[in-house]
């Protein structure tokens, strides 16, 4: 007798707790586009694990049936990595902030890009602090005035779609809540990607953010990378076309490798199941780690 998987739509991955972002704010597109990748994905909410900083954006676990860590600010990612190589089952996913994630957790990033563990990190790119009420972030453009910035920045921006590309991420991608259908395409491709995969959404603040009309200019003015041709197994042309973060809305993926390293929760299950195959002794274990 065959039987058949249960199917899983979006509301399963719903909780019953209600978000309290401002009326308005991005991070509610990027939650659904998060709920509706994950029921194209079809995986249980129990086999799934979510983990964040500190910001609003870090409130999404809770608004999902999946595990949920709320952690400190800006560790997410190692935390995240811990659960991964612990319960290599588990989908493990990171949501976070520009300034969780560039600013106090920036030293994170090259690191869990480098290790290669199987995680999709989503940032909701605003470029503002807005759960502290609007100082400079890290992806704030040079200028911007805020309550911590009375003359304008002085500082140029982070781009965290170079930053991640040129410390070797294998899938990058940028999205925005404007565009419903294609940020959850985009999600769903990221997390499907076996590898460390990151995902820049810009998603607008309306409360501190440089323009309370910023969603509808996304809407008016993103360029689709898949419409433009873009050779998304180029990692070269996706740096050229990163670039133009802050002045262009480029919408798609910047970089998929079309050749992916296994991932390190992967190697490391092969490593434990050659071990125990061999019965190899505790001692010898790490000449295990490094054979080819």
């Amino acid at each position: 007798m065959t039987t058949s998987l249960p199917t899983f739509q979006a509301k399963d991955y719903k909780s019953d707790l209600k978000p309290i972002w401002c009326p308005g704010c991005g991070d509610f597109g990027v939650l659904q586009g998060i709920y509706r990748a994950l029921a194209a994905i079809n995986r249980p909410p129990h086999e799934i694990a979510f983990v964040s900083g500190i910001g609003c954006s870090s409130r999404i676990p809770g608004y999902t049936t999946a595990y949920g860590f709320n952690s400190v600010h800006g560790r997410a990612l190692p935390i995240a990595q811990g659960i991964k190589l612990a319960k290599p089952d588990l989908l493990v996913l990171v949501a976070g902030g520009d300034g969780d994630g560039f600013s106090i957790g920036g030293g994170h990033v090259p690191h869990a890009i480098r290790r290669n563990a199987d995680i999709t990190y989503i940032v909701m790119d605003n470029q503002i602090y807005g759960l502290t009420k609007g100082q400079l972030s890290p992806t704030s453009p040079r200028g911007l005035k805020t309550v911590t910035s009375e003359y304008g920045s002085f500082e140029n921006p982070v781009n965290p779609l170079l930053y991640t590309l040129a410390y070797g991420a294998g899938f990058v991608a940028q999205g925005t809540p404007s565009d419903m259908a294609g940020l959850a395409a985009i999600i769903e491709e990221a997390i499907r990607f076996p590898g460390f995969s990151f995902v820049n959404v810009q998603s607008p603040c309306v409360t501190f953010g440089e323009d309370d009309q910023q969603a509808r200019d996304h809407k008016a003015h993103m360029k689709s990378l898949a419409a433009l041709g873009h050779d998304s197994t180029s990692r070269l042309a996706a740096m050229d076309l990163a670039q133009a973060y802050g002045t262009e809305l480029y919408t798609g993926v910047f970089y998929k490798d079309p050749n992916p390293p296994p991932s390190l929760d992967r190697l490391i299950v092969e490593r434990q199941q050659s071990l125990v195959s061999k019965a190899t002794p505790r001692e010898r274990i790490f000449d295990t780690l490094v054979q080819k």
